[in-house]
């Protein structure tokens, strides 16, 4: 957000700050978040580079498209450890996982 958007938020009374702070979380929290969201946003542009829909990565998995999706999604119910083993599937290198964040 620009300054001068922020200045005048603020002069009408609005409180004008980040995620965390709004909801409060942690140091530790919001690395957590950003891991799982990185690892989303690298499973999708694998599959995208391998010219995959969601239905064919899913088979590859052995799991539903929907299941897929909410993994490049970062929905709640997905771990890391899902992201990580289906990023592994799709041809990822632990190398390559640990520079995607």
């Amino acid at each position: 957000m620009n300054a001068a958007k922020r200045k005048k938020l603020e002069a009408a009374g609005f409180a004008v700050g980040d995620t965390q702070e709004f909801l409060g979380l942690s140091d530790e929290e919001m690395a957590y978040i950003e891991i799982k969201r990185s690892l989303s946003q690298y499973l999708q542009e694998k599959r995208k580079a391998k010219k995959l829909t969601q239905t064919q990565a899913a088979k590859l998995l052995k799991t539903s498209q929907s299941r897929f999706a909410k993994m490049e999604h970062a929905e709640r119910t997905v771990s890391i450890d899902l992201l990580v083993r289906a990023n592994l599937a799709l041809g990822a290198t632990p190398r390559e996982l640990k520079h995607a964040f």
